[in-house]
């Protein structure tokens, strides 16, 4: 890792805390994660919104104007396009437990292989959203709060529920 994203990680421990950037002195707060994310991480465009207690990892790639809501999670490659919004307590997984062989039990089989998360350009993510290891979520999608992102979503579809279901695609309404 290179200097500047050690500083950048330590500032980021540190200005995660701050307060949330839609309350009193918001901007401040929003340039202080920004700035931080930006040497952390080795592909953060401009104008990034990263909220108060998102966590994630350095291998996060994150596009202009897009946002992590406050509480969100993920660690592992998450590909972040331009204009997504993501509300509060979103969890993404790159990876899960191992559960293949019935001789051991799970706890000491490891992990999976890590399956990236793409998330596309003008993507809208409700709150409490779960997306799982792999997803692709197409530009213009929108997933409903508390959804459960098992598949790929397509181009504009609308998906919500457990697990997510298309409602309807944004072209054909």
């Amino acid at each position: 890792m290179k200097i500047k994203q050690y500083v950048g990680c330590a500032l980021y421990m540190i200005a995660k805390h701050l307060p949330v950037s839609y309350g009193k002195f918001g901007g401040l707060w929003k340039s202080c994660r920004g700035g931080a994310t930006k040497l952390m991480l080795p592909k953060c465009g401009d104008n990034v919104n990263i909220e108060k207690n998102a966590t994630f990892s350095i291998r996060t790639e994150i596009g202009n104007n897009s946002g992590i809501g406050v509480n969100a999670h993920f660690y592992g490659k998450v590909v972040i396009g331009n204009n997504v919004m993501m509300a509060p307590d979103c969890i993404i997984y790159v990876r899960n437990h191992e559960s293949s062989r019935l001789d051991i039990p799970m706890c000491e089989q490891g992990s999976t292989e890590e399956r990236p998360v793409v998330i596309g350009n003008d993507v809208w993510i409700g709150g409490r959203v779960i997306i799982l290891p792999g997803v692709k979520i197409g530009d213009g999608a929108i997933i409903g709060a508390g959804s459960v992102v098992t598949k790929d979503v397509s181009e504009y579809d609308v998906v919500a529920g457990n697990p997510a279901r298309v409602i309807k695609n944004r072209k054909s309404s």
